[in-house]
């Protein structure tokens, strides 16, 4: 039962991450993934179901550049999950009868395992399939060549080649490093990373290595949290002689290293509302 919530916990972690960029790294998605020519886009309502508890990821109305209207469904899966082509057919339905529209279903599978869900059904009255896609399997570099760090941030899930997979991880942080814009956003893209090299079997450990030399991470417990000791006197160093509040030890922690709400609410004996608060309060200057 604590490993089914402990995946759903990191799943809802995952699903928050692509949510929040979505409108950024949707159109890179659909040209350079999926393949498609788009010429307009319109959004779709996603209360399509009456029953069901999830809703679509991403869905649009689009209008290729051959002058071909259908809705476009996409969903981004982290679990081998059985039951999803079921899903996606229930969706496909729902959808053809509300839009009256040929419909387009793309699953993109973004943990670097090989799924074995089945992707058709096939029956003497009814035949179904979406495209299912591994963003394992797409050159790391595609991810690269926007200016936008959340598209960037996806190249840590796809597919090194024969390159080397430290240099290719620093190559990456360095990128979002550089086009990040203020201290801020820098924290929040590392922590995001932080959060999908979870997905990869043998990433975690460049990756650590990497924001060692760049952010000063240090793991502990599985987790890239830094020596207490070591950078906490450094930073209470930095302010002394200063007025020694809260807030200014908790804005250094955020600024700084990335961490999640409850990480820094521990590390600087604050209650985690006081982090949100002062989050917050960040994000509105920025």
């Amino acid at each position: 039962m604590a490993k089914s919530s402990e995946t759903k916990r990191q799943s809802n972690q995952y699903d928050k991450i692509i949510k929040e960029n979505l409108e950024i790294t949707l159109p890179v998605i659909i040209r350079d993934i999926l393949g498609l020519n788009i010429a307009t886009s319109e959004e779709l309502p996603d209360d399509i179901q009456h029953t069901k508890e999830r809703k679509p990821d991403a869905l649009k109305k689009v209008t290729d550049t051959n002058g071909s209207t259908y809705v476009l469904h996409i969903e981004f899966q982290t679990t081998d999950e059985q039951e999803m082509v079921y899903r996606m057919a229930e969706y496909s339905i729902m959808l053809m009868r509300k839009y009256q529209l040929p419909i387009k279903q793309y699953v993109v599978f973004l943990k670097d395992i090989k799924p074995e869900m089945s992707t058709f059904i096939e029956t003497e009255h009814h035949k179904f399939d979406y495209q299912l896609i591994r963003i394992a399997e797409i050159n790391y570099k595609l991810f690269l060549k926007t200016d936008n760090p959340e598209v960037k941030m996806l190249a840590v899930l796809a597919n090194f080649e024969k390159e080397d997979s430290y240099e290719a991880v620093k190559s990456i942080v360095n990128q979002v490093q550089f086009y990040a814009k203020g201290d801020f956003a820098e924290s929040k893209y590392f922590e995001h990373m932080r959060i999908f090299v979870q997905l990869r079997s043998n990433v975690g450990q460049q990756f650590e290595k990497v924001m060692e030399s760049v952010t000063k991470f240090f793991k502990e417990e599985n987790d890239f949290l830094f020596k207490k000791g070591e950078i906490k006197g450094e930073i209470k160093g930095e302010i002394k002689g200063e007025v020694k509040k809260d807030n200014i030890y908790v804005e250094k922690l955020i600024l700084r290293l990335g961490l999640s709400d409850e990480q820094i609410a521990d590390i600087g004996e604050v209650s985690i509302d006081f982090v949100k608060g002062v989050r917050a309060r960040l994000e509105n200057k920025s």
